[in-house]
């Protein structure tokens, strides 16, 4: 049970480096966060120059 909670974090105490651990883990997450945000801005800026350009390309389509 012991080895469970050290491994996943949940040893909390006076262990040497589960704060260092903690910390590590919250930057990680942080970075994750950081990521999926660049990616859902980029994706979303991505499709919506993709309708422009067909409202562009239609408005010249000849009729």
């Amino acid at each position: 049970m012991e080895q469970q909670e050290h491994a996943h974090g949940g040893g909390r105490g006076a262990e040497g480096g589960s704060a260092d651990a903690e910390a590590g883990y919250e930057r990680w997450k942080g970075k994750g966060v950081a990521l999926r945000a660049f990616f859902y801005i980029a994706g979303t800026h991505l499709f919506a120059g993709f309708v422009w350009l067909l409202f562009t390309l239609g408005e010249h389509a000849q009729k």
